[in-house]
């Protein structure tokens, strides 16, 4: 168990499992994994004491407050621990720090900064703003330094990733339209040296402060789910900050590693030492090593090429080389150049494209973080970029995006997505048809997607996976048994492949981390409701995958492969047994979903007896349709988080977009332009 903590006091547990720790960024860069034992340590402002339970509730792990780390640690179950900041300071040599991780967190709502001392003194620092989007972006974070989400490891799979950048010198400019601003990208830079942060006297300050730069960077994190680009962008290679004092990079990018950034633009002009720490300290964050060259005479053909490539490599995950060209046959030496980095290194990845209109065809045969605009942008944040639709409609020009037929099949009352769907092809550029058809007798889909034309298709009512048509699928469709997205494959050999998917579970899986990180669910208790195995099933898998413990059902015994580990509820007494599940999932359809409400009351109840129990449960429920009774009401009422089917099906819709096309549509844009009432 964690080791003791002096003067231990509030103690407040959550029935879970102390022995999980966290995977994280240590001082050097060393990360902890979830099977070893360790601590989180939370530093918080006197009367900001909530933020330390708010923590506590997102983990889903016990918590106490200290008034002194300094003593050997030996003895206490509590896996979150808090501290003042002035007893922080008073605090000589931490004792144990290897299995400490210190989070300095901080309160922007008066305008004020964090004192340097505390945040020097911790691994990493959560700003934040009181409101709304509060918990989601703490989630967020804590889910990225914890190693519990690696969003790069799912980009890096994709056939080709863009990104936005934001040229706003405030970024409040941007949040109105950041949704319909980022689709078809997979990341959102923020330009910190375009930011310009106003003075007293009406000027403004010739290099942003790193409290604005904090406060710009919580209001976009908080309004998007995307992963961020931290950038600081020289003189030299047209940006803003001065060349003169390198250091100055290292406190911005170093900050922006303790504030949990996924990714960050380090240039490569910088010297080496310099990019050295970054890396060794870079935690869960990816580096971004950065060449950029405006003046049109320098060559792919050249030495230096390949040699800035090898010292770019050395500190980073992605090499980003960028230069300005003068004729189109320079865009040839550059494909020939990403020819020869493919063949020879596995890694790190090669961004690469030139810069002007002449460079244009560059951006859209780049298939690594493409940095492109949208017309909404005020400025471009380089000459020749292209809108992903655009790029889109250059790639089908060159015949590397052919027009394919893909299809909503099912019933127009159960395709609600098709409309949407087909306002996605329209936003990105994309030439694809899309129809919605009928599902008709037996046969009838095989005949569809037998079509040389087909490109893929959403299904729902959901096939089932022992389809003999579709011999290929993923794990999870074979495990769930329902198929609810049909991909094409281009093989090596020229054939098109049709591959199974599911993408409800990774719906469901992305609704229940909005607000808990994923090792929240780690053995704890989980009760489904369904009338059937088949309509849990993505369910069981979603929860399956975030080692969720014993899982308990009603009203269906499962037989399939998700079954072990199932126990059912057979009686009233067996219900009494489980003293307090985390998850209550209704997958009933909606003329029986009041039938939840006495498993929620008694739970409810239940919970608020014990001082003891985790505040924050969870319940979902995934009927679709008029209910009787109001077990969303009924939930938030007593105190769980509560999602509907509108969160997942909104969810489902971004993954089922990723699976067909390999485009990516933000959830806040699809809740947006579908209309709450499609779901």
């Amino acid at each position: 168990m964690p080791p003791a903590l002096s003067m231990a006091t509030n103690i407040q547990t959550g029935g879970a499992s102390p022995t999980s720790t966290f995977a994280n960024g240590s001082p050097n860069g060393t990360p902890f994994h979830l099977e070893s034992q360790g601590t989180l340590v939370v530093v918080f402002r006197l009367g900001q004491e909530s933020i330390l339970q708010l923590v506590a509730e997102v983990l889903g792990k016990a918590w106490t407050t200290v008034t002194s780390l300094s003593a050997k640690l030996s003895g206490s179950d509590a896996v979150v621990v808090g501290i003042q900041a002035e007893d922080l300071k008073k605090d000589g040599e931490l004792g144990d720090k290897d299995i400490l991780t210190l989070i300095n967190t901080h309160c922007i709502d008066d305008g004020s900064s964090p004192e340097e001392v505390l945040t020097n003194r911790c691994h990493y620092e959560f700003l934040y703003y009181q409101g709304p989007f509060l918990r989601r972006d703490l989630t967020r974070f804590l889910t990225l330094i914890l190693g519990q989400g690696k969003p790069h490891e799912e980009l890096a799979k994709k056939n080709r990733t863009n990104f936005i950048s934001t040229t706003f010198p405030d970024v409040r400019t941007a949040l109105s339209n950041l949704d319909i601003l980022s689709v078809g990208s997979d990341a959102v830079e923020i330009r910190v040296d375009l930011l310009k942060e106003p003075l007293a006297d009406g000027g403004f300050n010739s290099v942003p402060s790193l409290k604005y730069v904090g406060q710009q960077l919580i209001l976009l994190r908080q309004r998007t789910e995307l992963p961020i680009i931290f950038t600081t962008r020289c003189t030299k290679e047209n940006g803003k900050f001065p060349m003169e004092d390198p250091s100055l990079y290292y406190t911005y990018l170093r900050r922006a590693i303790k504030w949990g950034v996924e990714y960050i633009d380090v240039e490569l002009w910088l010297p080496e030492d310099i990019r050295r720490r970054l890396a060794e300290r870079k935690g869960n964050s990816i580096i971004m090593s950065a060449f950029h060259d405006f003046s049109g005479t320098w060559k792919w053909t050249s030495p230096e090429a390949q040699n800035l490539f090898q010292e770019g490599s050395k500190y980073a995950d992605i090499v980003k080389m960028i230069a300005m060209v003068n004729s189109i046959e320079e865009n040839y030496e550059l494909e020939y150049f990403r020819s020869t980095i493919k063949a020879r290194y596995s890694h790190p990845l090669l961004s690469a494209v030139n810069m002007g209109q002449m460079g244009q065809l560059s951006r859209a045969l780049n298939t690594v973080f493409s940095p492109i605009t949208h017309p909404l942008l005020p400025i471009i944040a380089a000459p020749g970029q292209l809108t992903a639709a655009e790029i889109n409609e250059a790639l089908h020009i060159m015949g590397q995006l052919p027009k394919r037929d893909m299809y909503a099949i099912g019933s127009f009352r159960s395709t609600p997505q098709s409309m949407f769907i087909e306002k996605c092809f329209n936003e990105l550029g994309l030439p694809h048809n899309f129809a919605c058809i009928d599902r008709g007798p037996r046969g009838s889909i095989e005949s569809i997607i037998m079509q040389p034309s087909f490109g893929g298709a959403y299904v729902n009512p959901p096939l089932s996976s022992s389809a003999s048509y579709i011999p290929a699928m993923s794990d999870a469709a074979r495990a769930i048994g329902l198929i609810d997205t049909i991909t094409v494959v281009n093989t090596p050999d020229g054939r098109h492949e049709f591959v199974g998917e599911n993408a409800t579970w990774k719906g469901i899986r992305a609704t229940l981390t909005r607000d808990y990180v994923p090792s929240a669910y780690r053995n704890r208790a989980a009760i489904i409701i369904s009338s059937s195995e088949s309509d849990a099933a993505a369910a069981i898998f979603a929860l399956r995958s975030m080692d969720i413990g014993t899982i308990y059902t009603v009203g269906f015994r499962a037989t399939g492969p998700l079954a072990p580990g199932l126990e059912p509820f057979t009686s009233i007494q067996s219900v009494k047994q489980v003293q307090q599940p985390f998850t209550i999932v209704s997958a009933l359809p909606p003329e029986k979903s009041f039938l939840v409400q006495p498993l929620l009351r008694h739970y409810s109840a239940n919970g608020r007896s014990s001082p003891r129990a985790t505040r924050g449960k969870v319940f979902l429920d995934l009927a679709n349709g008029p209910r009787k009774g109001d077990p969303l009401g009924v939930a938030t009422s007593a105190g769980w988080t509560a999602y509907g089917a509108a969160d997942v099906g909104a969810w489902t819709t971004v993954e089922t977009l990723r699976l067909l096309v390999g485009q990516n549509v933000p959830f806040d844009f699809v809740r947006m332009a579908s209309g709450r009432g499609l779901y």
